[in-house]
């Protein structure tokens, strides 16, 4: 399934975005290892994965310096079908054995970004997965970076 997936470091310059590819990814190890490159090439303390797989699904990583991955995920239903949704699943811990279409994962991770709990969990529920991320980028001020990526 083709998917759109940008990485975005906050930097002292402000945020720096890149295109991810996660094509040969094999777990979530590997998907954090991209993002500590990614903050490495920018100096960022701060990276946020954002990943959308056919607007079925929207997905939210988020890495700050020396913690693990924090995940939130637009539609567990996606981890029957998609790979990488699988695996973002996963790392979730704690879910139900069937997915619902309820999100899933940490829904403060944006928080201190602009979007509160409630809000992403709305996204989530209510907003096609494109226009979620828009809406995300634009609350934690990268917009116009991100629609140059997209």
């Amino acid at each position: 399934m083709p998917y759109f997936s940008v990485a975005f470091a906050r930097s002292d310059a402000g945020w720096i975005g890149t295109e991810t590819d996660l094509a040969e990814v094999a777990g979530v190890d590997d998907i954090t290892d991209i993002m500590r490159e990614t903050a490495v090439e920018t100096a960022g303390d701060t990276v946020l994965l954002l990943i959308e797989e056919e607007d079925e699904w929207f997905a939210v990583v988020r890495l700050d310096d020396g913690e693990d991955p924090r995940v939130f995920l637009s539609d567990p239903r996606a981890a029957l079908g998609s790979d990488l949704a699988r695996m973002l699943h996963e790392q979730i811990g704690d879910v139900d054995e069937v997915p619902t279409d309820d999100p899933v994962g940490d829904a403060g991770l944006l928080s201190d970004l602009g979007t509160e709990p409630a809000a992403l969990t709305e996204l989530g529920e209510r907003t096609l997965p494109g226009d979620a991320l828009s809406a995300i980028a634009e609350r934690a001020g990268f917009a116009e970076e991100y629609d140059r990526l997209r």
